[in-house]
């Protein structure tokens, strides 16, 4: 069974020595095993992925650069580094082309510099769509000022893949603080904040009407959809009649968005996502090098659906969705 995969990380030494230098630092702290394979594992989109790949049963992956992104820079660093990190993928996938695609990193700060950006990946490169780590500096894409990109994903017909980031400052400390910094690192980050803040995310866009003016416009989120679909039925409280929208908010959450698995190996999560927005809008992802590719392949070989339904799931619809 062919397998693709979507929420697939990299970097570079210059993002590591700049916006990804805490994750760096981290993993030469905690100087395990896990920690020191970390860094060479995100550095490489080559041979030795594709061995790790071929291993775990991976056919190819769409890769985007790991969080924080470019986000939280100053335009003109934000503008650099996503051409120099786009330019490492470019290559990879001329080198790979069946076995790597990609996400386009984006400068959001200025939001027309980042539609050409993407226009550039999109059409001259095959990329897949854009990845988004969240906030710019605590504004969301909402925000009529980024809908210069969200015009450019429609009209190219290019998903945006939001990756979670950790929430602004103040949301943290107010939300996350007042323990050791371990732990509230870890609650407002990979064990809470991440998934809760990425969901906030998608709500604002649907609240804030984008998919009413674009409505072509599709969005990708992972982690088995950030916990929203446990409240599907308590979001449509905010009816038509009060948000002014041209649909329930469940309506776009069904029909403008994709969820991925994204290391989130949870039967129970996963059939509540399934009952909410059903197999066409479900794909496969392991979320490597920080999830395990071959436990990612054994949990969709074991998921509760069809041989047709598991074929959908594993690549078929990221197939259909990209055009690959």
């Amino acid at each position: 069974m062919r397998t693709v995969t979507l929420e697939e990380h990299f970097a570079t030494p210059r993002f590591l020595d700049g916006p990804g230098r805490d994750l760096k630092e981290q993993a030469e702290k905690f100087n395990n095993a896990r920690a020191l394979r970390l860094i060479p594992q995100l550095c490489d989109l080559g041979d030795k992925r594709i061995a790790e790949m071929d291993a775990a049963g991976i056919d190819m992956q769409i890769v985007s650069l790991t969080a924080p992104g470019v986000e939280q820079l100053e335009a003109a660093e934000a503008i650099a580094l996503a051409a120099e990190t786009n330019d490492f993928v470019a290559d990879a996938i001329k080198k790979h082309p069946a076995r790597f695609g990609g996400f386009a990193a984006l400068p959001t700060a200025v939001p027309n510099k980042a539609a050409q950006e993407l226009e550039r990946r999109v059409r001259g490169q095959k990329f897949a769509g854009a990845i988004i780590n969240g906030h710019n500096r605590g504004r969301y894409l909402d925000d009529k000022f980024f809908w210069p990109i969200l015009e450019c994903a429609e009209a190219l017909n290019a998903p945006i893949h939001i990756h979670p980031t950790k929430p602004p400052q103040p949301v943290f400390d107010a939300y996350y603080g007042g323990f050791s910094p371990l732990v509230s690192d870890m609650f407002g980050s990979p064990g809470w904040g991440w998934h809760i803040e990425t969901a906030v995310h998608v709500l604002r866009l649907v609240l804030g009407g984008a998919f009413d003016r674009f409505p072509k416009l599709q969005l990708v989120i992972g982690h088995l959809g950030e916990g929203l679909m446990s409240l599907f039925p308590r979001l449509d409280v905010m009816t038509p009649a009060m948000t002014k929208l041209q649909r329930p908010i469940t309506a776009y959450l069904r029909e403008n968005v994709y969820y991925t698995v994204s290391g989130f190996n949870f039967p129970t999560t996963f059939l509540n996502l399934l009952l909410e927005v059903g197999v066409p809008r479900i794909m496969f992802s392991a979320d490597h090098p920080y999830q395990s590719m071959p436990l990612a392949r054994a949990f969709l070989d074991q998921l509760p659906v069809s041989a047709a339904d598991r074929e959908r799931i594993a690549h078929g619809n990221a197939e259909k969705l990209f055009g690959l």
